[in-house]
């Protein structure tokens, strides 16, 4: 009997040791999220000899960069292009391993809700507008209201008779307004400041991976690309979404990760990368200790918008290869159909499908397209397709749809950051949004990476990649110097 005792109790202390190691695991560091900046941030750590984790709470890596096979080849559901090749992470890597990296090029078109064609100076007003993006006035000022008024100086000077057709220019801002807001993420341009601090990188702004996809950027950084080995010291862990992180503001203890799952994971330090609008959403909940209330605040007041895309497959393409379409939709139209159909303002071909088209929704009329039925979207998508492009030729009923869901995915509540009016109020938002938590000894727990944290390059994938190098970096340099220190 009391064999059978000591056996049992060997057997249930194996058991309590076998159940703390699946929970329980110790890393250097453990980065929270695996888009450009958590992928970049472990990559570089590992690569440094570190032993990583890498929790992701959804199935699969990129963030919001999210490369689907669709059409006859892939589309982009999150980050589209590369936007600039000079010092740019994202094309060097494409660049150093031999991926061709494709110039997207347009023929454009201006479509009237009639069929009929309209007067591409469209084009000529549009490109005025993304130019006067890059300057600023002495006072900051609604976006929308001082491109508005520099382009009404321009016709002035052009095109006086334009000003003259009032339903006319009114169209053209509305649409003049949704494309600023494709670029900004705004949900409106006059939500964005005319003196954003967002600075471009130089050469082309739409450089395409096109079939290869944007996610041959994280196979790279994560050394999988042709069938890489990944790196030894980093370990992936998808489907762990995380609910804690505690970390030791007074003690040397380790910083303790607690997912929903049940499963707990602990290191020196922790990178979190998440989103600005998972930060907006959950903050308070997710930190202990809480936040200090200069992050709170740069979370609170830097904006994040949401731009999405409705994707139409074909069995076989029925417009030019490189077509780019405006829609610029007459009054009458207007009060017949929906008002997210009426924001439906551009069309354009995919790079990296050749029988697939993209539409452009900002705002709120993205955040109603995520809560609609597929087959609703689709089929009203095509009610304006067709008004407008339908009158002298066939087109077919499409084999597919795809829609992006940034707002309702609860690991995004949204696209990418834009600088606000409110940002002229706190210009150190975005460097406290990126500041690390120290412990009292000023050694850095928790660091914060992500598009939102750059201070020039932010809404896009490489502002995203630096942000990830500059805390992984930091991390190493920080104990270059412990070491350092202790060995003298």
């Amino acid at each position: 009997m009391m064999e059978k005792r000591f056996v049992l109790f060997l057997s249930l202390l194996t058991l309590h040791h076998v159940n703390s190691f699946v929970t329980m695991s110790r890393y250097d560091t453990i980065v929270v999220g695996l888009g450009a900046a958590g992928a970049t941030a472990a990559s570089t750590l590992a690569k440094s000899g570190k032993r990583v984790l890498a929790l992701e709470a959804q199935d699969r890596v990129g963030g919001r960069v999210h490369t689907v096979e669709f059409g006859d080849g892939v589309v982009e559901l999150g980050a589209e292009w590369i936007h600039g090749i000079e010092n740019s992470p994202v094309y060097e890597a494409a660049i150093r391993n031999d991926v061709t990296i494709l110039q997207q090029e347009y023929d454009e078109l201006v479509y009237k809700s009639d069929g009929t064609l309209g007067d591409n100076v469209v084009f000529e007003m549009l490109n005025f507008c993304l130019k006067t993006m890059g300057t600023s006035p002495e006072k900051p000022e609604p976006l929308g209201k001082y491109i508005t008024r520099k382009l009404t100086a321009y016709l002035e000077d052009k095109y006086p008779n334009i000003l003259n057709d009032t339903e006319f220019m009114k169209e053209f801002l509305e649409i003049a307004d949704i494309v600023v807001d494709e670029y900004e993420g705004s949900n409106n341009w006059n939500d964005a400041s005319s003196n954003s601090k967002y600075v471009p990188l130089g050469g082309s702004q739409n450089m395409s991976w096109h079939r290869h996809g944007y996610k041959t950027f994280f196979d790279i950084l994560l050394n999988k690309y042709k069938n890489g080995p990944g790196w030894p010291t980093l370990d992936i862990k998808l489907n762990k979404e995380v609910k804690l992180i505690k970390w030791p503001r007074d003690s040397p203890g380790d910083v303790e990760v607690s997912c929903v799952d049940g499963s707990v994971f602990t290191a020196d330090n922790v990178i979190v990368t998440v989103s600005l609008g998972v930060l907006k959403e959950r903050h308070e909940a997710l930190f202990s200790p809480a936040l200090p209330n200069e992050k709170v605040t740069a979370i609170e007041t830097i904006p994040i918008g949401v731009v999405g895309k409705i994707i139409l497959s074909f069995a076989e393409r029925w417009w030019p290869e490189k077509a780019a379409y405006i829609f610029q939709w007459l009054k009458p139209d207007k009060e017949k159909y929906e008002k997210w159909q009426v924001s439906l303002k551009d069309i354009s071909a995919i790079k990296g499908s050749d029988n697939t088209l993209e539409l452009w929704t900002i705002g709120e009329w993205t955040k109603l397209v995520e809560t609609l039925p597929e087959d609703v979207v689709k089929a009203k998508s095509m009610e304006v397709v067709r008004m407008f492009m339908g009158k002298n030729m066939s087109i077919p009923e499409p084999t597919g749809v795809l829609r992006s869901t940034w707002f309702s995915n609860p690991f995004t509540r949204g696209c990418y950051s834009y600088d606000n009016l409110l940002m002229a109020e706190h210009p150190s938002a975005r460097a406290d949004l990126g500041a690390p938590l120290t412990d009292s000894k000023g050694v850095p727990r928790v660091l914060f990476a992500g598009e939102a944290t750059d201070l020039t390059h932010f809404s896009t994938v490489h502002g995203a990649s630096d942000s990830g190098y500059r805390e992984a970096m930091r991390l190493l340099c920080a104990q270059n110097k412990y070491t350092m220190y202790h060995q003298e």
